[in-house]
């Protein structure tokens, strides 16, 4: 049966090892929603172990989950997904803004197989060209207002339209309250009136967000 614990992979998998790869492109479906936390490990193991299968460290490539409004702890997902980036040669593709509230099997493949594309042209084949969008760095508290900085800058921050959205802040309490968020540079400034000591920032952090920060 096909819902027991390793038959996927031995059946459409496995016969394919031995085979030369360039590279895999990963479509993560919502499935796994539900073990965001664990799947930040779980996700990470499955990439070395093929790798590990094939004696390759072929390039991976995944598709971070796009927005749906039905969806839920999705926000975890996609930032277990994003820390797959760590290990070397793998690239994302975001889709959070692509995606379709209504259906969870958006029909706009092009623009997701444009980012798969770009990610591949600069991790497989090296590339010089800007294949990302802003990714979180670091971030420092600066008095009432907590600054973040990104990798994949690119030339500067910018936003799609109107002022920012879907920033939350968030101080000791850990309560999160709807915060402004301002361009300053190659970061960001966020800060609320209802956090005097911000301590954290999240960004997007719902199933279907709103969200247009981009490079």
């Amino acid at each position: 049966p096909r819902d027991l614990p390793g038959s996927l992979y031995n059946a459409m998998i496995h016969p394919f090892v031995g085979f030369p790869l360039k590279g895999v492109i990963w479509y993560q479906g919502e499935s796994n929603a539900w073990m965001g936390k664990s799947y930040a490990d779980l996700f990470k193991r499955m990439i070395l172990s093929w790798r590990e299968r094939w004696n390759s460290k072929f390039t991976f490539l995944f598709v971070q989950l796009a927005n749906h409004e039905a969806g839920e702890n999705w926000a975890e997902l996609r930032e277990s997904q994003c820390k797959a980036l760590s290990l070397p040669m793998t690239g994302m593709a975001v889709a959070i803004d692509i995606g379709e509230a209504l259906d969870i099997h958006p029909r706009n493949k092009q623009d997701v197989g444009a980012r798969l594309a770009l990610a591949a042209r600069s991790v497989a084949y090296v590339e010089e060209l800007n294949h990302s969008g802003p990714i979180y760095k670091s971030m420092a508290a600066e008095g009432k207002a907590i600054r973040v900085l990104f990798d994949h800058v690119c030339g500067g921050l910018t936003c799609k339209g109107g002022e920012l959205k879907g920033f939350t802040i968030a101080g000791a309490d850990r309560v999160f309250h709807a915060a402004e968020a301002k361009i300053d540079g190659d970061s960001l400034i966020v800060r609320s009136p209802k956090v005097a000591r911000p301590l954290a920032v999240r960004y997007a952090w719902r199933s279907n967000p709103a969200c247009n920060l981009s490079n």
